[in-house]
């Protein structure tokens, strides 16, 4: 279930605020005039969130190559970590 608070909160509960966001892991959703305005999270949480998107966005990149069959044998791969890891 969705937090939300009036944006008095942030001013005078913040660190219950606060609180919340890193006891639940999940963001706070802010009002100003009964009306949505913005959303409060950690910086857990807000990371967590920005990697899902980056990781979507490379898996995204990695379809698109095997589609255009832009791909290499999976021992060139292996092989090139490999001497990667031995320098």
């Amino acid at each position: 279930m969705p937090s939300i608070r009036p944006s008095a909160d942030l001013r005078n509960k913040y660190n219950e605020v606060s609180e919340f966001c890193h006891k639940y892991g999940e963001p706070v959703f802010i009002t100003k005039n009964g009306v949505g305005d913005m959303v409060t999270m950690s910086i857990e949480t807000y990371e967590r969130i920005v990697g899902k998107f980056e990781l979507k966005k490379l898996l995204d990149e990695g379809m698109h190559d095997v589609k255009n069959n832009n791909v290499l044998p999976v021992d060139d791969v292996f092989r090139d970590i490999e001497s990667g890891l031995n320098r």
